[in-house]
């Protein structure tokens, strides 16, 4: 497993997936506890790194922000996208709100 995937290895592991993980309290298999701090920290460290690496103005920020509350065990939307609407979308040129 590489630094940026601390987690037993799936064909797809995605917020639904540490949603479960954090809420149930899973243990991965080398036994590290998946928790709503783990997710979190994880989360932290990977968003730093995309964005040290991408342009300025990038959203990987934004899009940690929202993804936080969707991989605790707390919060979950069935559509991530939903919850980002007002930040991605632009309606003649100004930001749309719903």
């Amino acid at each position: 497993m590489s630094r940026l995937s601390p987690f037993p290895p799936l064909p797809k592991t995605d917020g639904e997936q540490l949603w479960q993980w954090a809420k149930n309290n899973v243990t991965a298999a080398e036994g590290k506890k998946v928790t709503k701090e783990h997710n979190l920290q994880v989360l932290k460290e990977v968003t730093a790194d995309l964005a040290s690496k991408a342009p300025k103005g990038n959203r990987f920020s934004i899009a940690a922000r929202y993804l936080a509350g969707q991989i605790t065990g707390e919060d979950y939307a069935d559509f991530l996208t939903t919850l980002l609407y007002n930040e991605i979308t632009t309606v003649g040129g100004t930001a749309a709100k719903l």
